[in-house]
């Protein structure tokens, strides 16, 4: 009888693992694709640049250095938006939706109206790189170029986070594959300089990624003032100049998640940068080898923000217990998403180097350091997987805390110690990767540790 009640009793858990994992499917898998489309569009950047030259290459992963933490810095706060509206569409809230909507939409406006200032003048920081001069000025003027495109992209982001809050993250999609497809065309042109285009080398992929992130707004905005799948929560109906309570909310919750993702991110700048005197071609390898690792990480990254809205749903209903067991669905499917990439990249790691350059020396280089890539997968799936079930509960300030001790007080200054130094002899740029994984295995245990205490902590609040 004990026998088969354990049977029944493992049965039951598999079947709710299975339900829960479809539920974080269904939001996840549309995001997947919107993910997919971003980091295509990265991909297109390093491939077009990669086969101009490898200087060209070298000078992008400069300018995306600075590009991605930056960005994340300021406009990351907007992520706030997605765990706000998950609770007030978990709730049933819908009319104050819509009102959230217009107050945070002017924040959008004024943070993205930062970057027409900031990025024009980011040269000035990459000159004081100990660089070679062309990679220096081609970083420089891309990211010049990208001034307007991080506008746009900053209001886009926001109403994508509305969208998704509200488990609506089909429309997203759409119009994130199609500003993939049009970055493809434009890549080429400005790169290399068709139908009466300058030839522009690594600048033109800044005036591509501008012009697809602009029609991509421009796009979202019109599907949502149009759609019948919005009409419930009246965007667009009122945009209120934000209250004092919702500036407070908004940078109180998104403050934390932004800086958060900019120390992760600055921890992966800062690694190129550290190994940027190491030479052009150790560089490019590099950034093929983090490419790589981020295209196969968005599928553990989209079940992550899935979790977001899933867990944000589930309190926003007061169902806590339902809202605990989704967090550890997020992060049990997020490592097995994991686990699957580590042996797809160790499995044809000389295939996808070879597709980013045609230079030997940097193929060799970048496949070396995708066997650390793959390693990686793991532990960054797992905390991805975390990360997105506190979000849902909108705890981001402990786990900024974390963010910044792990990766800024071990993770960096050992990365840099192995990379210059090492034990008996220095490591290179794979002393680097080693240090990065040591510090994502950390901080994996960590914010689990943080998912465990802070879904019992709303059990027993409602209890």
């Amino acid at each position: 009888m004990i026998k088969y009640r354990k049977y029944f009793l493992v049965h039951n858990l598999l079947a709710k693992f299975k339900n829960e994992f479809k539920n974080l499917l269904k939001i996840g898998l549309p995001i997947f694709g919107s993910q997919v489309s971003y980091v295509f569009m990265g991909t297109t950047d390093t491939l077009v640049a990669g086969r101009a030259s490898s200087t060209d290459l070298a000078a992008l992963a400069i300018g995306s250095a600075f590009t991605h933490p930056i960005w994340l810095l300021v406009a990351g706060i907007t992520f706030a938006i997605t765990p706000i509206v998950a609770q007030l569409y978990g709730a049933k809230e819908y009319t104050k939706i819509g009102y959230k909507l217009g107050e945070v939409a002017w924040i959008a406006v004024g943070l993205g109206s930062l970057f027409l200032i900031i990025y024009p003048n980011l040269y000035l920081l990459v000159n004081l790189l100990q660089l070679d001069s062309e990679v220096a000025r081609i970083s420089g003027e891309y990211l010049r170029a990208l001034s307007i495109g991080m506008f746009a992209i900053t209001i886009f982001t926001c109403l994508r986070c509305y969208s998704e809050g509200m488990t609506l993250t089909l429309p997203v999609f759409y119009i994130s594959l199609a500003g993939m497809l049009i970055n493809i065309p434009l890549d080429i042109i400005f790169v290399y300089g068709y139908f009466g285009v300058p030839k522009m080398g690594g600048v033109g992929c800044g005036y591509a990624t501008s012009i697809v992130s602009v029609f991509m707004t421009l796009a979202l905005i019109l599907y949502i003032a149009k759609s019948k799948y919005y009409i419930k929560t009246k965007p667009f109906q009122k945009l209120p100049f934000p209250s004092k309570s919702t500036l407070i909310e908004i940078f109180k919750l998104g403050f934390p998640i932004g800086l958060g993702i900019f120390i992760e991110l600055a921890m992966f700048s800062g690694a190129a940068l550290i190994i940027s005197p190491l030479g052009k071609e150790i560089v490019a390898g590099h950034a093929i080898a983090m490419n790589i690792a981020s295209f196969f990480f968005v599928i553990s990254l989209s079940v992550g923000l899935a979790a977001a809205t899933r867990v944000g749903n589930l309190i926003g209903a007061k169902r806590m217990l339902d809202a605990r067991f989704a967090s550890i669905s997020s992060i049990c499917l997020c490592t097995m998403i994991a686990i699957i990439n580590t042996i797809i990249i160790l499995t044809f790691k000389d295939q996808l180097s070879a597709m980013f350059s045609s230079e030997d020396a940097v193929v060799l280089i970048a496949t070396s350091l995708l066997v650390f890539a793959a390693i990686f997968q793991i532990p960054d799936g797992a905390q991805i997987g975390a990360i997105g079930a506190l979000r849902g509960y909108k705890d981001t300030f402990a786990p900024m805390i974390i963010t910044l001790l792990v990766y800024w007080f071990i993770a960096i200054p050992i990365g840099y110690y192995l990379t210059y130094y090492g034990i008996n002899t220095p490591l290179g740029a794979s002393g680097m990767w080693i240090s990065m994984i040591g510090g994502l295995t950390v901080f994996a245990v960590l914010i689990i540790l943080r998912v465990q205490w802070i879904s019992k902590k709303f059990i027993r609040v409602m209890s």
